[in-house]
C-alpha cells in the first residue's frame, strides 16, 4: 500500500497539468472492460485523463437492459452515449480470465454467492475448453455475448441505427499484451 500512497502525494503537486480537466470531459471511447488488475485501460490505449470513459465489471459483463429495475453499468452505458456522445464502445475481454473460467469449467460458486449471480448475467455459457489457461475461446466468445448485448440497450440501438456509433470487440493478452481485434468479416479476433 505504501508505493500508492507515496504516489498519490506527489501526484497532485503538478496542477498545471490537471487544470483543464476541470473544465469537463469529452471521451469519444466508452471502454468496457474486467475488473481484473492486470488490465489497466489507459496502459493499453495509451489514453491520457479524459480521453477514455471506462465501465469495469467482474468478467466485462453486460447485464441485460431493463428499464424497471436499472443498473449502474446501464446508466454509465446511457450517459456515455446520450450525455458524452462516445462515438465508439470497445467490450475487451483478456486472457486468463478467472471470471470467464470459471464460466466455461462450471466452477461450484456457492461460497461466493454474489459472484455466482452476477456471472449468471454472463449467458450463455461461453464457449472453450476448460483446459486452456487463457480461456481464450471463452473469453472471445463471451466478448461478442457482450456485444450482442449492448445492441439491446436502447441509446445503442438508436446511435446504431443513426450510424453514429461503433462497436468493437478486443482481446487483450495479460501474458503477451497483445491487442486483437475482432473481424467480423472472417468472425476472427486478429493483431491490431
Amino acid at each position: 500500500m505504501q508505493p500508492l500512497i507515496d504516489n498519490a502525494r506527489t501526484f497532485g503537486q503538478r496542477p498545471e497539468e490537471f487544470a483543464k480537466l476541470a473544465e469537463g470531459q469529452s471521451p469519444q471511447v466508452l471502454f468496457i472492460t474486467c475488473s481484473d488488475s492486470r488490465v489497466v485501460p489507459a496502459l493499453i490505449t495509451g489514453a491520457r485523463p479524459g480521453e477514455l470513459f471506462e465501465l469495469r465489471t467482474a468478467g466485462n459483463i453486460v447485464p441485460p437492459y431493463t428499464s424497471q429495475h436499472p443498473t449502474s453499468e446501464a446508466a454509465t452505458i446511457e450517459y456515455a452515449v446520450e450525455v458524452l456522445g462516445v462515438r465508439d464502445i470497445v467490450v475487451c475481454g483478456h486472457s486468463h480470465c478467472g471470471a470467464v473460467g470459471a464460466l466455461v469449467r462450471g466452477d461450484d460458486l456457492t461460497a461466493v454467492p454474489a459472484v455466482r449471480d452476477w456471472l449468471a448475467h454472463a449467458t450463455p455459457r461461453p464457449a472453450g475448453t476448460a483446459e486452456d489457461p487463457e480461456v481464450a475461446e471463452g473469453v472471445q466468445s463471451h466478448v461478442l455475448t457482450q456485444l450482442l448485448r449492448l445492441r439491446s440497450y436502447p441509446c445503442i440501438a438508436r446511435k446504431l441505427a443513426q450510424g453514429r456509433l461503433g462497436l468493437h470487440a478486443w482481446y487483450y493478452e495479460v501474458h503477451t499484451g497483445a491487442v486483437r481485434a475482432h473481424r467480423p468479416q472472417t468472425d476472427t479476433f486478429e493483431a491490431l
